[in-house]
């Protein structure tokens, strides 16, 4: 009996191993997720939110922004331009590789934007992402977000590096 019973023992704990993956690749998901709905409804606070206090998030060649504060100000400034003219960011699902309390993402992101003179969207801007996702006594915050457009310059498709060669060992 003992032996069954250390059997089922160690199914059990294999299971919840299981199911703890399943719950952080769930809720990084949807931490990602949050940031389009975020910005689009142009509430700094919630995006901010979504990183840890000491996250970045850097968008080369235009800007990195260090904290939740600058964060949030980057929302509440050009952004808000962006969203009177119509435009919206749509983000793929994220490919996500967890490594204890770690964990990172990557996908391509779309700035699309209405073009009322021709009736009709158009993707202005098309990025690559990597993200770094940290567990802390909260649950997961970004702890960076690397965007770059993915406009032939190779440190952008560079990104993807960590996508392409997971689960190769």
């Amino acid at each position: 009996m003992s032996d069954d019973v250390a059997a089922l023992r160690a199914e059990v704990a294999a299971l919840a191993s299981r199911l703890r993956e399943l719950e952080d690749r769930q809720q990084i998901a949807q931490l990602a997720a949050r940031y389009g709905p975020a910005v689009d409804v142009g509430d700094p606070d919630a995006a901010a939110s979504l990183w840890a206090e000491d996250g970045v998030y850097a968008a080369p060649p235009y800007a990195v922004w260090t904290g939740r504060e600058q964060i949030a100000g980057m929302v509440a400034g050009g952004h808000q331009e962006l969203l009177r003219a119509g435009a919206g960011h749509v983000l793929t699902p994220l490919h996500v590789e967890l490594h204890g309390d770690d964990a990172w993402g990557w996908n391509h992101a779309m700035n699309v934007q209405w073009r009322p003179d021709e009736g009709h969207f158009v993707v202005f801007r098309l990025s690559a992402n990597e993200w770094h996702f940290r567990r802390g006594a909260d649950g997961w915050q970004v702890a960076s977000r690397v965007n770059r457009p993915l406009d032939g310059a190779p440190e952008a498709r560079e990104l993807f590096r960590g996508s392409a060669q997971a689960g190769r060992g």
